[in-house]
């Protein structure tokens, strides 16, 4: 399989994942100039209301662009205490919300400086779940193109550039409709261990989109 390169983003959706499943080797963007209203900040979770923004407060720049790697976390709002309470209440019922909990209270609770650290212990925690073993590596400066032996995923952060079908699976809310491509925790909580079939399966549909030959 080839090197996935990508941005380092808040957990990441299911297209985020079923892209990196085949991955042995990945490369974090960490030299592009920070954008905002991306799943750099962000992240979708199934709310009791449908589907629910969990956005991360960001220090910003004083009208001038900011490296990615550059951007701190604005701590003195408790977000990440609020978004910890958002995720208990969404998915406390779901199969495998309890078996996780334990990895991810501390992460909520460890305060970080800058959003790409914390992206990076994010991202690295799930992959550490689903027992992923992945080489990893960052970039040595921003290029808008990448050589053809490279997935480049990076425009996966944007989140509304693309729109994939991947299979429904059973969600907390089954009497409501599905809601595809959210968050990996929503994938994770709701399958557990089957996580890694499915993200196998929905390979498919991310590389038809995202790969150049």
């Amino acid at each position: 399989m080839k090197t996935v390169c990508l941005h380092p983003v808040y957990f990441g959706d299911v297209a985020h994942f079923a892209a990196l499943k085949q991955a042995t080797d990945i490369t974090w963007e960490v030299n592009d100039n920070y954008q905002k209203q991306t799943l750099r900040n962000r992240m979708y979770i199934y709310g009791a209301n449908g589907r629910l923004m969990l956005n991360i407060p960001i220090k910003h720049g004083k009208g001038i662009r900011q490296k990615s790697e550059a951007v701190l976390l604005e701590n003195n709002f408790e977000w990440q205490t609020n978004h910890w309470r958002s995720i208990c209440a969404a998915y406390r019922s779901s199969p495998y919300f309890e078996y996780y909990e334990d990895d991810f209270y501390p992460l909520f609770h460890t305060e970080h400086e800058r959003l790409i650290d914390w992206n990076l212990a994010c991202m690295n925690l799930v992959m550490k779940l689903l027992k992923w073993e992945i080489r990893f590596s960052k970039t040595l400066g921003y290029a808008p193109e990448l050589s053809d032996d490279i997935l480049d995923i990076r425009p996966l952060a944007a989140s509304k550039k693309h729109t994939f079908t991947f299979e429904t699976y059973t969600q907390v809310f089954q009497d409501k409709p599905h809601i595809g491509n959210l968050c990996i925790l929503d994938l994770l909580f709701n399958l557990g261990p089957d996580a890694n079939p499915y993200l196998d399966r929905q390979y498919a549909s991310v590389n038809t989109i995202l790969y150049r030959p």
